[in-house]
């Protein structure tokens, strides 16, 4: 069963990829590094929404990015997810058990006397 599964993936996957290289030049999105040949396995098709079952026929979810980029655009949206998002008016808790600037503002006023 897990092997059937992993085999659509790769299918669904191999689909959009070949969709998105016929519609993109072969162009990272991020960095602007050209792909041909034997290095265009290192361009990948990133979901713009994060959804890899969206995958509209005219390519609006994807960009094609390097393999470079395109890890460093999860670690981005991982980091992002782990502290979450706040709602207008609430402020984020403190992740520091300290305050290394708290009295900074006294700290120049004084300086400045």
């Amino acid at each position: 069963m897990r092997a059937a599964a992993q085999r659509e993936l790769e299918m669904r996957a191999r689909t959009y990829r070949e969709q998105a290289l016929k519609l993109f030049p072969w162009i990272c999105g991020a960095c602007g590094r050209e792909f041909s040949g034997k290095n265009l396995r290192e361009l990948t098709v990133h979901h713009k929404d994060h959804n890899h079952e969206n995958n509209p026929p005219d390519g609006s979810n994807w960009e094609l990015l390097c393999v470079y980029c395109h890890d460093n655009e999860h670690d981005r949206q991982s980091v992002a997810d782990a502290y979450g998002t706040l709602r207008p008016g609430e402020k984020p808790t403190r992740i520091a058990g300290s305050s290394p600037f708290a009295a900074l503002g006294e700290l120049l006023k004084n300086k400045k006397k």
